[in-house]
């Protein structure tokens, strides 16, 4: 492994990929986004137009190039043009409803997960306008989403303990009990294998959850840790070369999940 030192006061809170591969940062305590060049290891920084823009969190770049975030606790929803360095900048229609995730469904039409809010929202990707889809129960929130290829939304409920779906075709609002119960905390979640992924994230140990799309029944296993420590905290996955990506802020570990062919 290499290091590289952020500029002073970052704090990203999650790190995103380009086409390039060139890794994007998003400073969640200096309301910056930024990137490092491989070539010459040098940063580039790009600051919120914004004051009240203080907390970039989670990004994604669609099939353009540009890059879409997330700013929780500034309650927008950004997306920046890495040709232009220009930023734009959208504000939920509910206060307090603290944007998080963000994935981009087959048409590169962004979703965002709320953490604050019983909600979902849609961005479109031209104008940056923000529709707002109300998901069942007032302690309904959603830490993070994922999208498999038929553009279904499924979304953790962190709030519930529950896995969700939001069909976009119809709207129609599923919803299925995680295995652990309603104190769980489901968090990280991604698409893979025909199947989706997510933790519990207040089980101890933690566990890892896969849910069959076709037969809607789920499988979980413990995650290991290490030094008798049982408070992993996978905050997020992705989807590596031959599996999942996990990591554990409270054991600082970097796991990688795989499964045998069928």
């Amino acid at each position: 492994m290499k290091e590289y030192t952020l500029p002073s006061g970052t704090y990203a809170h999650s790190v995103s990929l380009d086409k390039n591969q060139t890794p994007w940062f998003l400073g969640n305590k200096n309301g910056t986004v930024g990137f490092l060049d491989l070539k010459t290891e040098k940063f580039k920084v790009y600051k919120m137009p914004d004051k009240n823009a203080q907390d970039p969190h989670t990004g994604v770049f669609d099939s353009a190039g540009i890059f879409w975030f997330t700013l929780q606790h500034s309650n927008m929803v950004g997306k920046l043009d890495p040709k232009s360095g220009d930023i734009k900048l959208a504000t939920l229609p509910t206060k307090g409803s603290r944007p998080y995730g963000i994935k981009l469904d087959s048409k590169g039409t962004p979703w965002v997960s709320c953490n604050g809010s019983n909600c979902l929202i849609k961005v479109d990707k031209n104008t940056m306008a923000l529709s707002e889809i109300k998901l069942p129960g007032a302690k309904t929130h959603t830490r993070r989403l994922a999208i498999t290829p038929d553009d279904m939304v499924f979304y953790v409920n962190s709030g519930m303990g529950k896995l969700g779906r939001y069909n976009p075709k119809n709207g129609k609002i599923t919803q299925w009990d995680n295995p652990s119960g309603k104190n769980s905390h489901p968090y990280a979640i991604e698409y893979a294998d025909n199947a989706i992924w997510f933790n519990e994230s207040a089980k101890r140990p933690e566990t890892l959850v896969r849910f069959d799309l076709k037969a809607q029944t789920m499988q979980s296993w413990q995650v290991p840790s290490k030094g008798g420590v049982y408070s992993g905290l996978i905050r997020h996955m992705r989807m590596g070369n031959n599996g999942l990506i996990i990591h554990q802020t409270a054991t600082n570990q970097i796991a990688e999940v795989t499964w045998a062919s069928k």
